[in-house]
């Protein structure tokens, strides 16, 4: 899909991945952006930046994704490409405690739902449309210091496989976004953490992967081309990828 012309919304926009989509869609000629984020103030900067409109919500509100996409709607008509992008990040394992489990099902799992919910039956009764879920290369491989985000983040992957399945004959399109480190706020003063083996990206540069990988209309975005590498290791030999991955736990204890 190109971008010119198009309508785009984008969630978690108040910076990061989310601000970094919406200036390159902005920049690729989008008709109208409205960029979403639970923060207010950072929120109405970026709008202000693009020419864009701000809708502040908490995407883990169904109420709250309605709302937003009607705003979008009743603005500058269809959306052709949602953006389902707010994410957080809590490290721990399986005691974690319930409302933090919660909390990452909620952002990583169901704002998707709620979005497609509302949006993947009119983009089929039209035939066309994009949906781009944001979820993580630990949603494909594994976060070594995180179980509520490598368990949300699969399940991101899996429900964006799902939608496809379903949807994808009636002309909607989607895809999941799968980085490793991105420098944003999530990962401040984190160098050197296992997610950043591979080095470290700007969100300009995961930009610039979404807007070429949705311009091929492809599945899987991987602005760490790695990924794809380690995910061939996994399927191929599933024991001698757990051993391996133990073996970088203990290289990495804790942290990002």
């Amino acid at each position: 899909m190109e971008i010119r012309n198009k309508v785009c919304v984008v969630t978690g926009a108040a910076s990061g991945i989310g601000r970094a989509m919406a200036k390159r869609f902005a920049a690729a000629g989008a008709r109208g952006i409205v960029v979403a984020d639970i923060q207010k103030g950072p929120l109405k900067s970026v709008a202000d930046e693009i020419g864009g409109h701000a809708v502040s919500g908490d995407m883990t509100s169904e109420a709250d994704v309605q709302a937003l996409i009607k705003t979008a709607e009743d603005k500058f008509g269809d959306i052709d490409i949602f953006c389902s992008n707010a994410g957080i990040i809590r490290l721990g394992g399986e005691d974690a405690p319930n409302d933090e489990w919660q909390l990452c099902w909620d952002l990583h799992l169901m704002a998707h739902v709620y979005a497609a919910r509302d949006l993947a039956p009119k983009m089929a009764a039209r035939g066309d449309g994009y949906l781009v879920n944001t979820a993580s290369a630990a949603g494909l491989l594994s976060h070594v210091n995180s179980a509520t985000y490598t368990v949300t983040k699969h399940a991101a992957v899996a429900f964006a496989e799902w939608i496809s399945i379903n949807y994808g004959n009636q002309g909607v399109k989607v895809s999941v976004l799968c980085p490793q480190a991105v420098k944003t706020a999530m990962t401040e003063g984190c160098e050197g953490g296992a997610a950043h083996v591979d080095g470290m990206i700007t969100p300009e540069a995961l930009a610039e992967s979404v807007i070429d990988t949705t311009a091929r209309e492809e599945f899987l975005i991987l602005p760490h081309a790695e990924v794809l590498d380690y995910m061939r290791r996994k399927t191929e030999d599933y024991g001698r990828w757990l051993g391996g991955m133990r073996k970088f736990k203990e290289r990495f204890p804790e942290g990002i």
